[in-house]
């Protein structure tokens, strides 16, 4: 069946051979859906008939969000640990293996009806496409079952059994980076599209590059696509070995040197910025400026997970990024959507133009700016549409 969605006052299409700008932006818009994909998109009075018409009465239309960081699977609660670091507690990664005894309790069902929930709540706000990391589990049955987990609701499944060395492996880092890049790896490739790991030599939890390395390369080498967390809690190795590695994506990116910065301005590797965790660590906001002055691809995306952001909304990351990252609410807008696609490797996804997936986010509001001009309030949400 195919729809006319119509009565659209503003429509973002991100693809400027439509429409001004980088959004592309058309007004007094309409498109239609046909089997699940854009079939026409264009003025609302040249729209060609359809079997069913959606009229949304004026509101803006945007490529549904695409969130490309998120760790969805999880048990436990670390609300104590929110309100500790707004009373001065540094973070340093630690917290992690509270949430790691937390789900390795937890019961299937229990971590399936969370994961649920916060799907329903990431459409709700506008996401259509979200990508879910394994790293709570540390244990192969563990990592196993919830990237099994998260396959049930989505593609795009990424195994971080890197996360942290858990607490039985405490002083044995060699160790357990050869449980990751053996047994775990080999049980929990199947569920994944992407390798990741946590390269933070500033963290007494994380992995330093020689190990980060290690892990990267046995996930590509086990047909994994890569992607990493980097240069988050200091300066590092984790952009530069993202760049030489091909990776897709390298999120955080909070400090960077100038040599970080060419080598993301000269490869492909994208730099996934997480305003939501500055906002719920007191860390320092990365420069989207400098980042996109230089040419770099830029995505935002949420983070979300128990510690360090426990928000599904896009939204607020958008509203962050104007207002914290040096962002035009355009740029931050193309970031969650285009950018995002980018940082997955999707050309389906994030873009309006025929043949794309008929991702649609739907807002309460005139105009895309209005992300930005009201933060908090629940403007956006996934455009439902019969098969």
């Amino acid at each position: 069946m195919s729809t006319l969605v119509t009565g659209i006052g503003e429509l973002a299409t991100n693809d400027e051979s439509l429409g001004p700008g980088p959004l592309g932006l058309l007004t007094d818009a309409a498109l239609v859906v046909d089997g699940g994909a854009v079939a026409w998109v264009g003025p609302a009075s040249a729209a060609p008939p359809a079997d069913r018409c959606e009229d949304v009465g004026g509101r803006a239309v945007l490529p549904g969000f695409v969130d490309s960081h998120t760790h969805l699977v999880f048990g436990g609660d670390r609300a104590a640990e929110f309100e500790a670091r707004m009373s001065g507690q540094p973070y340093d990664g630690g917290g992690i293996a509270a949430t790691v005894a937390a789900t390795r309790d937890a019961g299937d069902d229990a971590l399936r009806e969370r994961l649920r929930g916060l799907v329903a709540e990431l459409r709700a706000q506008g996401s259509t496409t979200v990508e879910i990391k394994s790293g709570y589990g540390l244990s192969v049955a563990d990592e196993e079952r919830t990237l099994r987990l998260a396959r049930e609701v989505t593609t795009e499944t990424t195994f971080l059994g890197a996360h942290v060395v858990p607490p039985e492996y405490a002083g044995r880092v060699d160790e357990y980076v050869a449980l990751v890049t053996g047994p775990m790896l080999a049980a929990c490739a199947p569920h994944a599209r992407w390798v990741d790991v946590f390269c933070e030599p500033a963290s007494p939890h994380a992995f330093d590059g020689d190990a980060s390395r290690a892990v990267l390369e046995a996930g590509r080498a086990a047909g994994l696509d890569v992607r990493v967390h980097g240069n988050q809690l200091g300066p590092g190795p984790g952009v530069r070995l993202a760049v030489e590695l091909g990776a897709a994506s390298v999120d955080h990116c909070t400090h960077l040197t100038a040599t970080d910065v060419d080598a993301l301005a000269a490869g492909d590797t994208v730099a996934t910025l997480l305003p939501g965790v500055e906002f719920s660590t007191r860390q320092p906001y990365p420069d989207a400026r400098r980042l996109l002055d230089a040419g770099v691809t830029v995505a935002l995306a949420t983070d979300c997970n128990p510690g360090t952001c426990f928000s599904s909304s896009l939204p607020l990351c958008i509203a962050l990024a104007v207002r914290e990252m040096g962002m035009t609410p355009a740029e931050a807008v193309r970031a969650a959507t285009a950018g995002a696609a980018a940082a997955l490797r999707r050309t389906d996804i994030g873009h309006l133009a025929v043949g794309a997936r008929a991702d649609l986010a739907v807002l309460d509001a005139p105009s895309y700016r209005h992300l930005a001009y009201r933060p908090g309030v629940p403007l956006a949400r996934a455009l439902e549409l019969p098969a």
